[in-house]
């Protein structure tokens, strides 16, 4: 696994940034009733490794759970999209514990919250003037989930406690233990154990359920593993997972509900508060609603700042939950799967949605978050070496992937072939923010390098003596040919980002030149007949045509090939290219660009994020505001997960990352504040530590929006260029303390 400096960085960062925030107020979400829908109302708690959703009921509290590593398939799978027991496989649900209450009479004052500053899920609740409180919670210091379940009367608490294994395992239940046991037919072995803790009254055994009679408190450890190891060469097994659940449980137990909590809190508010922003104020009519009724009121016009916010913390709070070192990268659904046939089988997507999942990792401060998708792109590099060799020649260079990947070195769909250049923008994003140099030259570069090999071999040289990329395709869109932009914007940033890599190291430096040279002869960007950046070589672009991709704008977000000061012309024609996917061209050019016209297949959770980041870049604040609110209005359900549909969580982590693009860019050589802010935002408003390239973290205040004051630091002092208020001006960045 990568070690890397990055994570000491941050810790400082907070004590640099703490100062500035002092106004910043925990981000909750809370409802009136119980959950009845797993994926638009349950809540979710994850610890990067684990997570459940939790229902809130009132007789029985459902739990479903997860653990990350829980796949079918076949080991290092190169083929069609088989979904099953065997094949490229999926993630699967572990499992699920339902504690039933024998409560008599109806339920008062009710409320379900979910605090995303801190992690912790609460439940509370009246019945026959007795009151009735849980919390839960998910560990990554010590690796386990807790609930805890209090009554405000001695002896209050009385009921059943069951797990249920969703691959088939059939529970124990012995001294306040279950537990259950199995082997997937892929051989994957997994494991679960619930221990049970209470005061007052007594447990014991009935068949295999738990029974607690006139308890005044219980506590529940959960913990789940399997014997997945992501390493190729030994067979993606390591050992059997009892024995590390046992000695989590075993350790939690000693520690004690408060400290397991204070530990918890302390860890995940590191990262949660790491990055923070104020963009308007809501009313308090509306800031004393519950969560769901505040969304319908948004949907229909509402003004609601602290619920564009919410949604920006939400992601962030999404993906430390669901990605941290030495775990496995978030996937289509994060970590949260209640289905053993989830769709796309919950894998994970190179050709936008991976992506997009780690879109805020490096702006928002989440850094060491971003570490886990890295380390998955190395795990995967050799069988992606052989299944490359396998389906372009035995003697190529380097490796690609097919669209859909496991997490056993499994390739599966359609070849997706410059997916290992989207990666490599990802492993050289994190250097460019991070300036760790240690793993530049370790992780880093090696990556870059080989697969500027791959490219090297693979480019078709033309009759004019440019270079395309043969037989690709514009996902997921037109036909495979040659010369596709998106696979020429994807390549020629691939070669950008390993120049800037071999300058930093000084190595290199007759490869350098190959690259540079190879670079200078990509066919170039195109504008089409009605002013459109193409999308092929051929100028077929439909000025009609909604699709919900817009894969040919990778050279504006979240490439840097097209920019407003840079390439000018090429921005204009991106534009045009956005209208139109908004429907705002062709047969609608003279119509007002609006949030009600941006229509069917555009309506996707994932395209509104990438759409908002587009629009950031090009320096349209309001039509990146109405993404924001097409997002929220069209695919948000009342949990505030987003839907495709169906549900995915793309559209989560990606709104993070867009709205940071709104208010500070660092893709061109200079730190931009508030680039691209709605006139909503502009009255007043504040961030605090977003991240710029370069190793700075940024604070900003503004009023009327102009900035009135800013911070930049950096491990030390440095000149930046900074563009605020119009202007162009050199500053020094301050130390980090």
């Amino acid at each position: 696994m990568i070690k890397i400096k990055s994570i000491v960085i941050i810790c400082v960062l907070l004590a640099a940034t703490s100062a500035y925030a002092t106004d910043v107020k925990p981000v909750m979400l809370w409802y009136k009733q119980p959950a009845k829908k797993w994926d638009a109302e349950a809540l979710p708690i994850g610890n990067g490794r684990m997570g459940a959703m939790l229902f809130g009921g009132i007789n029985a509290e459902h739990i479903q759970f997860n653990e990350q590593s829980l796949w079918s398939g076949d080991n290092n799978w190169d083929g069609d999209y088989e979904t099953g027991d065997h094949g490229f496989g999926s993630y699967r649900n572990f499992g699920e514990v339902v504690v039933n209450f024998d409560y008599a009479g109806p339920a008062t004052a009710y409320r379900r919250m979910l605090n995303i500053s801190t992690g912790v899920h609460t439940t509370s609740f009246n019945i026959n003037g007795i009151r009735f409180e849980r919390e839960a919670f998910a560990s990554n210091p010590d690796q386990i989930m807790v609930f805890k379940y209090t009554a405000g009367k001695k002896a209050a608490l009385s009921g059943s406690i069951a797990m249920a294994s969703a691959q088939g395992a059939v529970s124990i239940a012995n001294n306040g233990e279950l537990s259950f046991a199995g082997e997937m037919p892929n051989h994957l072995k997994y494991a679960a154990n619930l221990r049970v803790e209470h005061q007052g009254g007594f447990v014991t055994v009935k068949g295999n359920t738990l029974i607690f009679k006139s308890c005044s408190s219980l506590l529940i450890y959960l913990d789940a593993r399997t014997d997945y190891r992501p390493d190729y060469r030994s067979d993606w097994r390591g050992p059997d997972p009892m024995p590390s659940i046992q000695h989590e449980e075993r350790a939690a137990s000693q520690a004690g509900y408060q400290k397991l909590l204070n530990r918890h809190i302390k860890d995940i508010t590191r990262l949660t508060k790491a990055a923070t922003i104020a963009i308007g104020k809501t009313s308090a009519e509306l800031l004393a609603l519950p969560t769901d009724i505040r969304l319908k009121k948004y949907a229909s016009g509402g003004i609601d700042p602290n619920l564009e916010e919410a949604m920006f913390q939400y992601g962030r709070y999404l993906l430390i939950s669901s990605s941290r070192p030495g775990g496995l990268p978030a996937n289509l659904q994060g970590l949260w799967n209640d289905s053993n046939t989830p769709p796309w089988a919950s894998d994970y997507h190179n050709n936008i949605n991976i992506q997009m999942n780690y879109w805020s990792a490096e702006t928002t401060n989440l850094s060491e978050c971003h570490i886990p998708l890295i380390d998955f792109i190395v795990a995967a590099e050799e069988p992606c070496r052989i299944a490359t060799r396998k389906a372009f020649g035995q003697n190529t260079r380097g490796w690609t992937a097919r669209t859909s990947q496991s997490i056993f070195g499994g390739n599966g769909w359609e070849w997706n072939i410059p997916a290992s250049a989207w990666y490599a923008h990802h492993v050289f994003e994190h250097w460019a923010f991070t300036n760790d140099q240690a793993y530049l030259k370790n992780t880093a570069y090696p990556i870059l390098k080989e697969i500027c090999q791959y490219w090297e071999d693979r480019l078709k040289v033309m009759p004019d003596g440019t270079l395309m990329v043969p037989n690709g395709w514009s996902p997921e869109h037109g036909p495979r040919e040659d010369g596709v932009m998106h696979d020429q914007q994807l390549v020629w940033d691939l070669f950008q980002n390993y120049a800037e890599a071999a300058k930093a190291l000084n190595i290199d430096t007759d490869y350098q030149k190959k690259i540079a040279d190879m670079q200078a002869h990509l066919a170039p960007n195109k504008i089409g007949k009605w002013g459109q950046l193409q999308e092929w070589q051929a100028d077929r672009d439909d000025p009609d045509d909604q699709h919900r991709h817009t894969s040919h704008l990778f050279a504006v977000y979240p490439g840097r090939q097209i920019s407003l000061n840079e390439t000018p012309e090429l921005a204009k024609a991106a534009i045009i290219s956005l209208r139109s996917r908004s429907g705002n061209y062709g047969k609608n050019i003279n119509t007002p660009f609006t949030l009600e016209s941006t229509v069917g297949d555009s309506r996707r959770s994932w395209t509104w994020p990438w759409r908002c980041a587009l629009w950031a870049r090009l320096g349209d604040g309001e039509k990146a505001g109405m993404m924001i609110r097409g997002l929220l209005t069209y695919n948000t359900l009342p949990n505030l997960f987003t839907s495709h549909p169906p549900f995915q969580l793309d559209g989560n982590f990606g709104i993070s990352g867009a709205i940071a693009e709104m208010l500070l860019q660092s893709q061109a050589g200079e730190i931009q504040l508030l680039p691209a802010i709605p006139k909503s935002w502009t009255p007043e408003g504040a961030f605090y530590g977003l991240k710029a390239r370069g190793g700075f973290t940024v604070n900003c205040k503004w009023t009327n929006g102009k900035v009135i004051s800013y911070q930049i630091y950096s491990e030390k002092p440095v000149k930046v260029k900074l563009r605020v208020n119009g202007q162009i001006k050199e500053v020094l960045s301050a130390r980090l303390k």
